[in-house]
């Protein structure tokens, strides 16, 4: 088979690899769509854990080609969607009910094989059936739970007045889960309007289109809540926003940092006014505890996903995929390993 496969930090090539072969209660997949984010590009610079050689690609859906003994549950010809987490559920983190932080996870697109390949290999246990769901629709189910286990984390208060920085493609499900989880008012603050204008079509009360990498706040969020906002989000991982969300959150609110930023990037935190202001700074990485209820949350329509796959590639147009998830014309792109 076919496969995305990096050797060092910024070296990756497709290579021709055996197929993989499912053992007891695992599953071999047909590769659909696999989604690429902006975790594959830290990844592709060598943060975020990787272990190489590795076939990067976390957001997947596909078909099951095969089982392996002992699978029940699960048919070939079926249509899934893959957690690709796995965690030992013995370790101190486990215990505590933190999965995400176990001391021996596996993270298939990260630490194990991922889905940028025809063919790969999951636990029968971390697949989710989604026959009901088209393909371009289940491809979402990795990020949006996240988006769901963020909003877990975030704890948002009914009647909150929200402020989001971002509509890339985390931003533009994180604000429909957003309205959906009480925030009474949803203002998004981006560079691209064309993305503004899909998020007021998806919820959003106020848009406010700001320069990237502007040192200081749009004056229409000044505006808008001349006392700040209770929930201040960054889903950009930018430092210029960061810096911008402490003065625009409101005493006894909250920032909340869903963006990654690169892992050397520091952010200079005023610790008087998170003091003196008694003011929250929360964070939330991947997903625990939520991969049902994104699945619930796609086929309910609570999220709506139409629109948001504006480029398609196939494994050798990788590098190309990558520029694009960088490009701001860009919603969503996808590998299509399978064409």
């Amino acid at each position: 088979m076919k496969a995305i496969v990096y050797d060092r930090p910024g070296s990756f090539a497709v290579r021709e690899v055996p197929d993989p072969v499912p053992g007891p209660d695992e599953v071999l997949i047909r590769v659909l769509l696999a989604g690429v984010c902006g975790t594959d590009l830290h990844l592709h610079e060598g943060e975020f854990g990787p272990t190489y050689p590795l076939v990067p690609g976390h957001e997947v859906t596909g078909e099951v080609v095969g089982l392996g003994a002992g699978v029940t549950g699960l048919r070939p010809g079926q249509r899934v969607v893959l957690d690709n987490t796995s965690a030992c559920g013995h370790c101190v983190e486990c215990r505590r009910a933190r999965p995400a932080f176990c001391r021996r996870a596996v993270a298939r697109g990260v630490n194990a094989p991922g889905g940028f390949a025809e063919l790969f290999v999951s636990p029968a246990a971390n697949c989710l059936a989604v026959d009901d769901l088209p393909s371009d629709v289940a491809v979402f189910a990795e990020p949006t739970a996240c988006v769901v286990h963020g909003l877990d984390m975030l704890g948002l208060r009914a009647g909150s007045d929200v402020l989001l920085f971002g509509a890339g493609p985390t931003g533009i499900l994180l604000a429909q889960m957003l309205k959906r989880s009480g925030a009474a008012r949803l203002t998004v603050a981006a560079p691209t309007q064309s993305k503004l204008d899909l998020l007021r079509s998806r919820g959003a009360d106020e848009a406010v289109r700001i320069e990237r990498g502007a040192a200081a706040p749009h004056p229409r969020l000044r505006e808008l809540a001349p006392d700040g906002f209770d929930v201040v989000v960054d889903a950009t991982g930018a430092l210029a926003v960061l810096e911008q969300t402490v003065g625009l959150t409101r005493t006894g609110g909250t920032v909340f940092v869903y963006g990654m930023t690169p892992e050397t990037a520091r952010w200079c935190v005023p610790s008087y006014e998170v003091f003196r202001r008694e003011l929250t700074i929360k964070g939330s990485f991947a997903q625990q505890f939520s991969f049902d209820r994104s699945v619930a949350a796609l086929r309910s329509g609570a999220v709506d996903t139409s629109g948001m796959i504006t480029d398609r590639f196939g494994l050798d147009e990788y590098a190309e995929a990558l520029r694009a998830v960088a490009s701001s014309a860009t919603i969503k792109a996808v590998m299509v390993p399978n064409p």
